[in-house]
Formats: structure tokens, C-alpha cells, sequence
């Protein structure tokens, strides 16, 4: 039975997802990179996004040309955006905060992933 599960063990197991690179290295720091491109990157797009949309609503304050519901509905739209890109930054810097804490080295550097795509 101890042969069995020897040879069991030691078939190398591939198809399609992540494959280890080195036998001495693991799959989570690639794992790591691959989440920490996915949350830069949505974290860029957020930011763009909501920069964005507070220009458009400062665009429609000075349209409304003093029309109360015109501006009321562009101050509102305003501080939802502004809300919006101040969570963003908040969630940003606390997950930095949590990664350094918890000894994550690359969480939000993008250098790394994409360097390591081009190259192939």
C-alpha cells in the first residue's frame, strides 16, 4: 500500500491553471501576483472611472446655469463620486496596511506581473 501511495504522489499532476515553476517553489507567490495584479488593476479603473464622472459632474453644475433641480441632482452626483474615490484610496491603503502586516511582499506592485508576462 506504501508503494501505491508513493507512486500516487509522486505522478505529476498537470492541465490548465497554475503550474508550479520550480519544485522548491510553490504556486502562492503566483497566486499572489496574480491577485495583486487583478486588485491594482481594478483599483486603477476605479479611480479613472470616478475622476472621471466627478469632471462630468462639475461639467453639469456649471450646464444647470442655476436650475435648482439641475443642481441639486449634480451635487449629488458629486458627492457620491467623491465618496466613491475616497473609499477606493481608504480600501487601498488598508490593504497595503494589512498585506505589510501580514509580511505579503508584492500585493499591489504591477511591475512584477506584467514584467513577468511580457517576458514570455
Amino acid at each position: 500500500m506504501n508503494q501505491l501511495t508513493n507512486k500516487l504522489l509522486a505522478y505529476p499532476l498537470t492541465g490548465p491553471g497554475i503550474q508550479p515553476s520550480d519544485t522548491n517553489v510553490g504556486s502562492a507567490p503566483q497566486i499572489e501576483n496574480i491577485i495583486s495584479a487583478i486588485i491594482g488593476i481594478m483599483t486603477i479603473i476605479g479611480v479613472i472611472y470616478f475622476t472621471i464622472q466627478i469632471i462630468l459632474a462639475g461639467f453639469t453644475m456649471i450646464a444647470s446655469q442655476g436650475d435648482p433641480k439641475e443642481l441639486e441632482s449634480a451635487k449629488k452626483r458629486l458627492t457620491t463620486n467623491v465618496m466613491g474615490l475616497a473609499i477606493i484610496i481608504l480600501a487601498y491603503g488598508l490593504g497595503a496596511l494589512i498585506a505589510n502586516l501580514l509580511g505579503m511582499s508584492s500585493v499591489f506592485n504591477l511591475q512584477t506581473f506584467f514584467s513577468k508576462t511580457i517576458a514570455q
